[in-house]
């Protein structure tokens, strides 16, 4: 499958487009190139083919009717009804309206969500979204007819206030009735085991939990060079500093940081993706399809 170009997917230029519905078509058609359908083969009404049987295989699969007429054993394969619930959960804290490359952290969740959204309507899936700080603030249940309602609900949605996904996360485990995919977008700052606890607390319920942990530009780089005051976005806590003084460690604190939170929710069994918000979308989607392809081989 091969990628769209890097500047259809460019999040500075996706931000002109202040539709999110066409901003997500555009993505994904460009992405996908036209192929809207799953390539897994699963329990579905639309045959596709025959393939011999091998040992292991379900016997009920066999169709009996060619073993009549062949004297062999071929099992029925069936083109996926992926039909997975997918709910995606959006950190709308106030760290998450930061960007100084014309993008804010925000802003690209939005448009991640939206074309992931997309994506997965046109699989079959039940879409759904959650927008949390310290609890949840916007809800849409997973459903096959919800994508209109999330996109609208994306469009509006704002990042304010202090967040605790730990606090946020007992309610949103309650959210999909039956065991499915949850999709975390945030910049993840929290504590690795409180990250970690909350990817538990779903993974216990049956649901597979894919992260996508956004770092702004000047998070990465830290390109400060004048003394200035920095203010804290939800504790509003101001401290006067000298950034050349304290490049270094910085530096080393969030590699740590990072380090630790891929590392947690890894040993939780979560897929963990750490997407720069200066980068075109398709490293995002391709982790999101990859992830898809590992839970349908699994089933």
């Amino acid at each position: 499958m091969a990628s769209a170009p890097a500047a259809l997917l460019d999040p500075v230029l996706l931000a002109r487009i202040s539709d999110l519905a066409l901003l997500a078509r555009t993505v994904v058609d460009g992405f996908m190139h036209g192929q809207h359908r799953s390539l897994r083969k699963g329990s579905s009404a639309d045959f596709a083919q025959h393939r011999a049987y091998q040992p292991g295989d379900d016997l009920r699969r066999i169709d009996w009717r060619v073993y009549g007429r062949t004297d062999r054993f071929y099992v029925k394969e069936y083109e996926a009804d992926t039909n997975a619930s997918v709910l995606f959960a959006l950190d709308s804290s106030a760290s998450m309206d930061y960007g100084r490359a014309g993008v804010t952290k925000y802003d690209y969740g939005r448009f991640l969500i939206a074309s992931l959204a997309w994506l997965s309507q046109h699989q079959g899936d039940r879409v759904g979204l959650a927008t949390f700080r310290h609890d949840l603030v916007d809800v849409v249940p997973p459903s096959t007819r919800h994508l209109q309602l999330l996109l609208h609900t994306l469009g509006r949605a704002r990042a304010t206030g202090a967040g605790r996904l730990s606090v946020a996360v007992d309610r949103l485990t309650h959210l999909s009735t039956r065991a499915g995919i949850v999709v975390l977008v945030s910049d993840c700052y929290e504590e690795p085991d409180d990250l970690g606890r909350a990817a538990d607390a779903l993974r216990v319920r049956g649901h597979d939990v894919i992260v996508f942990h956004l770092v702004d530009a000047a998070e990465r780089d830290f390109p400060f060079t004048a003394a200035a005051t920095f203010e804290d976005a939800e504790s509003g806590v101001r401290l006067p500093l000298r950034p050349d003084d304290l490049r270094d460690r910085y530096h080393e604190q969030m590699r740590t940081h990072h380090a630790a939170v891929g590392k947690r929710l890894a040993a939780s069994g979560t897929d963990y993706v750490r997407v720069e918000t200066d980068q075109p979308l398709d490293r995002a989607l391709h982790a999101y399809l990859d992830a898809r392809l590992a839970r349908s081989r699994v089933r």
